[in-house]
């Protein structure tokens, strides 16, 4: 089980709390350094004012009641407003310093987060759903995490001083009632370590059904799925399995906010008596002469600040334990590592000469799925185009995972010129290939940027740009545009900024959008290998014919595989296999493999046999019209 497959329970102790905290201070100075100073500074002054108003009030009613003179008291005034002033601007600055901590922070942490995400050369990580709950999980708390530290550690502090500041002034009064002030904090502070740990917890557990509650919500939002949903008229069995989501991910919610109020209201009880003792204790004494109008107000003032600060130091300390919690969830996808084993002395890939050679290739996603490839071992010779058939689920698409390394063989190898994949740079390899991928996407981007992902160093070089589209016969459609090839090819953006003049993009046909996957294959016209999985499948017979046609001429002497269910597309190919069960079952050319009268020769009469005129297709009478 990989590190990203561990829940929270039971993962494993890879960095302590001191190493948390560490990283979440050095994230928050490295982001804004100037920010975090000023809040420290603004933070630790704060602490100190509930104190000084106390005091000072104290000063000003025992000054008052002794006579002093106008003076004395307009100075302890004077400093009393003061400290009103600070303590009533002190909020909006740290609210604001908060907020640009935040926002500097996040920006620095979706940085190293996507540039993590990244790095995984693989496909293994995003079809792992514990995975992908971790990692939305850390795309929520990335921003906010290391400032849910900072500050709760400032806050802790801040409450220290508070708490150290009253207790003070309260041991002077009373020794006993400071400790049973300080005892009855103990509680709370136990309780709300205790609910962060179950409010983490359950962020995680629910994490399943808030994921599946936004596929829900996207397939109703979503303008890929509007037609089915309207046409089936399944709106409301998909809005109920959306709000059967959120209801059990607010059950878990209030089942936690539940425990918190029992637990806060019967701590709230505990520390109205014990204020409740001593202020009936304070009363007693003032009338024995024993206090001072002035002590009663400060020992008033000094039960309620310290059972405020130790209420504060223990919310701050939950906080600070959850965000410490939830702060491991970024650092396990920051900090994963490679999800393929990569060589540390990586061989340099040269120029295909020889060919491409899968060795008794063995493969299955985990050990719980059944084998998808079951010792496949062929050849495709450098300058040779091989065509790769067979039924649904024969192992086709997975042949392509691992040409594109993707995936590693589960056993076996796939060989470049005789070295292993898993033996060179992954990146360097990648930069090889050429591919147009059965799910092919859809970027809503412009026309030019559409192609120009299949090379960027071709994005502002339009003649290689129109080049590729002319190849994949869509430059007539895209030039048409009203933009040009600079036309957003989107409704759910606006071409230029939000306001009256905004309009949105077009959209292109299924075949359309086919041809421009196409370009962007096209565009990679240099590498030694091309990997076409379905190209033609979303095009019309007319369409087909050009673009396999193009195909052909693109092919020259390069290396190409060609995946496709039209087997009259590949009839050409200098080598077709054909793949069942997760096995080799035939390889050979058109004419050889009809002769042998085996798989490909049924598949392909059985395709032929629709297009024949005296021959009525499966599931027609004859005589009847075809469907």
């Amino acid at each position: 089980m990989s590190d990203t497959d561990v829940t929270p329970r039971g993962r494993r102790a890879t960095r302590g709390l001191g190493a948390r905290v560490a990283t979440a201070w050095s994230l928050a100075a490295g982001a804004a350094p100037g920010t975090l100073v000023s809040f420290v500074l603004l933070t630790l002054a704060t602490g100190a004012l509930p104190v000084a108003t106390a005091l000072l009030t104290k000063l000003v009613l025992d000054h008052l009641v002794a006579g002093a003179s106008l003076g004395t008291l307009t100075g302890l005034g004077f400093c009393l407003a003061a400290v009103g002033v600070v303590a009533g601007a002190a909020p909006q600055v740290s609210q604001y310093l908060r907020s640009e901590l935040d926002r500097r922070v996040g920006l620095l942490m979706q940085d190293r987060l996507f540039t993590a995400v990244d790095g995984f050369v693989g496909l293994e990580r995003f079809e792992n759903p514990r995975f992908l709950d971790r990692l939305r999980l850390a795309q929520q708390t990335a921003g906010s995490t290391p400032n849910e530290t900072v500050s709760g550690a400032l806050g802790i502090v801040r409450a220290g001083v508070t708490l150290t500041g009253f207790i003070g002034s309260l041991l002077l009064l009373s020794p006993v009632l400071t400790g049973l002030v300080l005892v009855a904090g103990v509680p709370v502070l136990l309780a709300e370590i205790a609910l962060s740990r179950r409010r983490a917890r359950m962020v995680w557990d629910i994490g399943p059904a808030e994921r599946r509650e936004l596929f829900y919500n996207d397939l109703l939002s979503s303008m890929e799925a509007a037609k089915e949903v309207r046409l089936f008229g399944i709106g409301g069995f998909l809005r109920g399995r959306m709000l059967a989501e959120r209801r059990t991910s607010d059950a878990a919610k209030r089942a936690v906010d539940r425990r918190e109020v029992r637990a806060q209201a019967g701590l709230g009880l505990l520390a109205a008596l014990v204020s409740g003792c001593g202020l009936l204790w304070a009363v007693r004494t003032a009338q024995s002469g024993a206090l001072s109008a002035g002590d009663v107000t400060m020992f008033v003032a000094a039960v309620a600040g310290v059972q405020s600060a130790l209420a504060t130091l223990a919310v701050e300390v939950a906080r600070t334990h959850q965000a410490l919690l939830m702060l491991d969830h970024y650092l396990e996808v920051t900090t994963a590592g490679p999800d393929l084993p990569l060589a540390s002395a990586p061989r340099p890939l040269p120029a295909l000469s020889g060919g491409i050679e899968l060795r008794d290739v063995w493969f299955r996603y985990s050990d719980a799925h059944p084998w998808i490839l079951r010792g496949v071992s062929l050849r495709i010779p450098h300058g040779t185009a091989l065509a790769l058939v067979g039924l649904n689920g024969a192992g086709k698409s997975t042949l392509v995972k691992l040409l594109c390394r993707f995936y590693d063989p589960t056993s076996g190898a796939i060989l470049w010129d005789g070295v292993d994949l898993r033996e060179a740079d992954v990146a360097a390899y990648r930069q090889r290939l050429g591919v147009v991928f059965q799910d092919y996407m859809h970027y809503d981007m412009t026309a030019a940027e559409n192609i120009a992902l299949g090379d960027l160093d071709a994005l502002h070089h339009d003649e290689r740009l129109r080049t590729a589209a002319e190849r994949a016969g869509i430059h007539e459609k895209l030039a048409s545009l009203p933009d040009g090839y600079r036309t957003l090819l989107s409704r759910i953006f606006f071409t230029q900024a939000e306001g009256d003049e905004a309009q949105s993009g077009v959209m292109l046909s299924g075949g359309q959008w086919q041809r421009l996957a196409l370009a962007r294959a096209f565009l990679r016209e240099q590498r030694d290998l091309m990997i076409l999985d379905e190209p033609s499948a979303g095009l019309d017979a007319a369409a087909e014919y050009e673009i396999h046609a193009a195909l052909r001429g693109h092919r020259g002497n390069r290396t190409s595989l060609l995946i496709s269910h039209r087997l009259s597309a590949v009839r050409d190919a200098d080598r077709i296999v054909v793949l069942k069960d997760g096995l080799v079952a035939e390889q050979g050319g058109h004419d050889a493999l009809m002769a042998l009268d085996g798989e490909y020769a049924r598949l392909f009469t059985l395709q032929a046999t629709g297009y024949l005129t005296d021959t009525a297709p499966v599931g027609v009478q004859p005589g009847a019209a075809a469907p």
